[in-house]
């Protein structure tokens, strides 16, 4: 019989069938406890215990597996001398393994308690990390799982994820101008976007990480536009930008495309000389002669009097403070591969015979596939693969395209390309067309190139000239082996020549290059070339010595005058560690370290990026946001969302 605390007689404590040999066996479940009670056997999901203080009577309370507590109350009501026994036995059992963690298990039945700050704070996560319109706070889908999850939370409404989304991107601004505040050397990218009727202007900021070398980037601006985009309105817009987080005087390059709008701008209110002065162009030396004939023409002319403030109105082209202009390497190898390659049709009818035909029956299979379930069906059955379909604004999606057909061609047999031609009713290839799409495909270089300047972590400004360098040793090689494309060859190096040409004899980007340990001066044989380079870097490392002694020393106005001419120890130094640099073997970017003067010169020099490729991925985030269905969007909202979601770092 059995009674309220779960005590019995002896007789059926054997339960489940287990017997009295079994029981020997079993393990105290409290082994702190043994001194008190003993293991008598188990029942379903409790233990049988006799007590040892009842002896010689027999009692044998019940106690669940997971909780000594009836054996407390047995003790407490049959041996309340021993209660306190019993506690102290209880207080020195030894710890569970993850008891330490947590010292109770929850049951599933209880819901962990947190505050309404951070479900706030994770729903604001959720929005600006999924891309999520604001809206979504109130669909009532979203409200029930937050109230199911958390019962005792509100879920904010959509103006107050507005609200604390301007708040978030101030801080996140705010964090981001103290970080670029601490950095020596910025470079900057730069683009215009336009979709669903309106047009945006984004920048990006890169910088090399002092301790580290590590390239770290940051989303500056995504800022509407509004009307026409003229030389004068980027530039106002740029120029707005850089002094919002007081960049302006650290940014030694900015990125952008080739636009006539952009080089203008750069043109017009660009970096300057030593002189103060202007770049010369053939405007403004048209300008200028303008001025001076007008001048002729007016000089007995009698005095007029104007308005001060029209003058002061004038754009004299420094209305606006613009940095270092540099044109985007991969969109000049885009131009050079679907722009200048026409040269090659027009030196050979052969050539453009062969290019048109073979490029002809690849269009009509690739409009085939895109167009028809059935033909992408068909296509798949035989070729064991998919065609890829080129953009027309990316050339190397072209060159991807037709090394797909080349790739099925030799793995499933022309057969397959045959078969799928045949099955589709469209013009089948030729022996000669496919041997010419092969070799089309041997201009890889191009691509791998490409590929190469459009990176952004691992890629300085040095990487440029060694690139194309290497690139036209290749396609100079290629040339040799070619059959069908040696005229798209010879286009390709003369549109090579005609588009870096003026970069490739750049001191600026050849010193860049050899302060790259990746480099040095291993990339090339010509002299000539090395010296504009290394002649750059003695230059400078002069100049930082000369900077460096007047900055410690005080000398008279003679020997500051005289000061250029001198050899100081320091410049000296410089030099010294130049030359050891160069023979040091090690490639990694963490060798700089060991030479301070060629260590900042080279943070420098290839803190910028040799294409604008990053703000270009700025934009694909930002389409994600801009949907059609969002295409109503605030522009100071949409620029919020997308800089909280690029800027995650310092938020």
């Amino acid at each position: 019989m059995t009674d309220k605390t779960g005590e019995g007689d002896s007789g059926d404590f054997l339960g489940d069938g287990e017997s009295s040999e079994d029981q020997q066996h079993i393990p105290h479940p409290w082994p702190y406890l043994r001194e008190m009670f003993e293991i008598a056997g188990s029942k379903k999901d409790s233990w049988r215990m006799y007590c040892k203080l009842c002896l010689p009577k027999r009692h044998e309370p019940l106690a669940f597996k997971n909780s000594p507590s009836n054996l407390k109350k047995h003790v407490k009501r049959k041996h309340r001398n021993q209660l306190e026994r019993y506690t102290n036995l209880t207080s020195k059992r030894p710890a569970a393994p993850d008891e330490g963690l947590a010292s109770k298990q929850p049951k599933l039945w209880e819901t962990k308690r947190v505050s309404q700050a951070s479900v706030d704070k994770v729903i604001m996560n959720f929005v600006i990390q999924g891309l999520h319109p604001l809206s979504v706070v109130e669909q009532q889908g979203f409200q029930a799982l937050v109230l199911h999850l958390q019962p005792d939370v509100s879920v904010m409404s959509r103006g107050t994820v507005k609200n604390r989304v301007e708040k978030a991107a101030l801080v996140m601004k705010n964090n981001l101008k103290a970080a670029l505040g601490k950095i020596e050397f910025i470079a900057t990218t730069t683009d215009c976007w336009t979709s669903h009727r309106r047009s945006f202007i984004g920048v990006t900021a890169h910088w090399l990480e002092p301790q580290t070398l590590q390239r770290q980037c940051a989303a500056l601006a995504c800022k509407q536009l509004k009307g026409p985009h003229t030389f004068s309105v980027l530039a106002s817009a740029l120029n707005e930008i850089h002094t919002e987080f007081n960049i302006r005087e650290k940014i030694t390059r900015t990125t952008t495309d080739n636009g006539s709008n952009f080089v203008k701008a750069f043109r017009v209110y660009g970096h300057v000389d030593e002189n103060n002065n202007l770049a010369p162009t053939a405007e403004s030396v048209k300008v200028d002669n303008d001025e001076e004939e007008e001048d002729e023409e007016t000089e007995n002319a009698d005095v007029e009097f104007v308005e001060a403030g029209a003058i002061l109105d004038e754009d004299d082209c420094l209305e606006y403070q613009l940095p270092k202009h540099h044109r985007c390497a991969c969109h000049l190898l885009n131009l050079v591969s679907t722009v200048d390659v026409s040269e090659a049709n027009i030196s050979s009818t052969v050539y453009k015979r062969l290019s048109r035909s073979s490029f002809a029956k690849c269009t009509s299979l690739w409009n085939k596939s895109a167009r028809s379930t059935m033909a992408a069906e068909v296509i798949e059955d035989e070729c064991k693969l998919q065609l890829l379909r080129p953009n027309d604004t990316r050339w190397n999606s072209l060159f991807l395209a037709v090394e797909r057909i080349i790739r099925i061609s030799r793995e499933q047999g022309e057969g397959a390309i045959a078969a799928v031609c045949s099955t589709l009713k469209i013009p089948m290839f030729s022996p000669v067309e496919l041997a010419f799409l092969a070799e089309y495909v041997t201009m890889s270089p191009v691509a791998k190139a490409l590929d190469l300047l459009q990176g952004e972590s691992s890629v300085q400004m040095g990487w440029l000239v060694p690139t194309i360098t290497l690139l036209k040793a290749k396609l100079q090689h290629l040339h040799i082996s070619v059959k069908f494309c040696g005229p798209l060859v010879d286009a390709l190096l003369s549109g090579l020549e005609k588009r870096f040409g003026q970069m490739l004899t750049d001191p600026e980007l050849i010193a860049a290059a050899i302060l790259v340990p990746k480099f040095k001066t291993c990339w090339t044989s010509n002299e000539c070339i090395l010296k504009l380079g290394l002649d750059y870097i003695k230059s400078h490392l002069k100049e930082q010595a000369v900077e460096n002694q007047g900055e410690t020393s005080h000398s008279s106005e003679e020997d500051d005058f005289f000061s250029a001419i001198k050899q100081t120890p320091r410049s000296q130094e410089n030099a010294k560690q130049l030359e050891t640099y160069l023979g040091c073997p090690g490639d990694a970017m963490g060798v700089l370290k060991s030479f301070p003067t060629v260590f900042n010169l080279s943070v420098r020099l290839n803190t910028p990026l040799p294409a604008s490729a990053v703000c270009e991925r700025l934009f694909s985030t930002a389409g994600l946001i801009f949907t059609p269905k969002r295409a109503r969007v605030d522009s100071k909202n949409f620029e919020n969302q997308l800089l909280l979601k690029l800027n995650g770092g310092f938020c």
